[in-house]
């Protein structure tokens, strides 16, 4: 692959993820109050709402450090870092170590341990509890993260997302039906990994039950913009994992105008029907308790555990 052609995807990737990731925030918010009978947000609801904290000063806690202050903005560094290599709607070849599948997992630890530090540094019990219950399910479910990613590697035989994206567009999700199994593991690590109900409720702010947003609360202005976004584009790119990868339709394998084009609209679809499911999914379960969340990530790892037995003696 010609460098011309990498710094183009660079650029398409960063720019698509970072401008349709608001809109899937606002319509899983829209589903979600749709199935309890309420109207919701509008769908640029997100947009308006980072764009209004971007314009406003960001104001910290007089007990809080420089890390409170870097905290944002490393965590956006990390979270975009790790978005040039999942490939959204055009697919490069392989360049170095952009698209490792090891690397991406140390990228998004690496942003969840300076949100972490980030809601530690002010000093207040909201922030200290979240950080706390943060790296404590961290600790439970980046095992599991592990091994569906290690299935991953098997099923396709390769450590480059690059390459099972590739592999996978070249053939069919009924070809691979070891896929559908790692589809729901992934979707497990999205739910965890995003806070999404029943590991989380994003939406509230009862210092009982808050996992995620007890981090934010000390946030302020273009500082809590910063942590929004990052949160929406980590979650398009858990998404972008499993459309493209089950369901890779549409994903352009060579750089073109109108494959682009074509890839963009079909990412925004198979993503908005996948955050459709991830809306009803969350209506018609309730948040779990904080110790029987185990529970939920026993079946990734049950299913990922299996396909690699299956992968190695096969």
């Amino acid at each position: 692959m010609s460098s011309i052609e990498f710094i183009l995807y660079l650029v398409i990737n960063t720019a698509v993820v970072l401008l349709v990731a608001p809109l899937f925030m606002s319509l899983l918010k829209k589903v979600k109050a749709k199935t309890q009978g309420r109207q919701g947000p509008p769908l640029l609801q997100t947009y308006y709402m980072i764009a209004k904290l971007f314009q406003k000063e960001a104001i910290c806690s007089p007990n809080s450090s420089w890390i409170m202050r870097v905290a944002p903005y490393m965590n956006m560094a990390a979270i975009l870092i790790a978005a040039l290599f999942v490939p959204l709607v055009f697919v490069p070849g392989s360049v170095g170590g952009i698209g490792n599948i090891i690397l991406f997992l140390y990228l998004l630890t690496l942003g969840r341990f300076f949100m972490a530090l980030g809601g530690l540094d002010a000093g207040s019990a909201f922030g200290g509890m979240g950080s706390s219950r943060e790296m404590s399910i961290a600790a439970i479910i980046e095992p599991t993260t592990i091994i569906v990613f290690a299935a991953l590697a098997f099923a396709f035989k390769s450590l480059n997302i690059f390459d099972m994206v590739f592999a996978s567009a070249a053939t069919s999700v009924l070809a691979t039906p070891t896929l559908i199994l790692i589809a729901i593991s992934l979707f497990i690590i999205l739910i965890v990994e995003t806070g999404q109900v029943p590991v989380d409720n994003p939406e509230t702010h009862l210092e009982l039950t808050m996992i995620h947003e007890g981090m934010y609360l000390e946030q302020s202005g273009r500082n809590l913009a910063l942590m929004e976004l990052s949160s929406a584009v980590k979650f398009t790119l858990l998404m972008a994992l499993i459309t493209n990868l089950i369901f890779p339709i549409g994903i352009a394998l060579t750089l073109t105008v109108a494959g682009i084009m074509i890839a963009v609209v079909l990412f925004v679809i198979k993503a908005s029907v996948l955050t459709v499911i991830i809306g009803l999914f969350e209506s018609s379960i309730a948040k779990t308790r904080f110790f029987q969340l185990p529970n939920l990530f026993t079946m990734a790892f049950f299913f990922s555990t299996l396909i690699i037995i299956i992968e190695v003696f096969t």
